[in-house]
């Protein structure tokens, strides 16, 4: 079991080779949950980070930017007001 030290104001590392299991990375948000003596932390998925990350992948993928994905947005949107509301 890997010894964890706090150090100046709180902070701990949580070791490599357990970051590294649970595929946490930099600014990954984890809860921590206090259960008599102990303190439990779990990972913390926010579901806006994850449709982004997921999104990026896709857009990569596709090879879209997001000037792509606004021009495409203009245009739906005139589309969905001309079939609204007329011409």
């Amino acid at each position: 079991m890997p010894i964890v030290k706090i150090r100046d104001r709180g902070q701990l590392t949580i070791p490599a080779d357990l970051r590294n299991d649970l595929g946490l990375e930099e600014n990954d948000a984890l809860n921590m949950i206090k259960v008599g003596d102990a303190l439990i932390l779990t990972q913390k998925r926010l579901a806006g980070d994850a449709l982004s990350q997921k999104m990026k992948k896709v857009m990569n993928k596709k090879g879209l930017t997001l000037d792509d994905l606004l021009k495409d947005l203009k245009r739906q949107r005139k589309r969905y007001t001309e079939e609204s509301h007329g011409r």
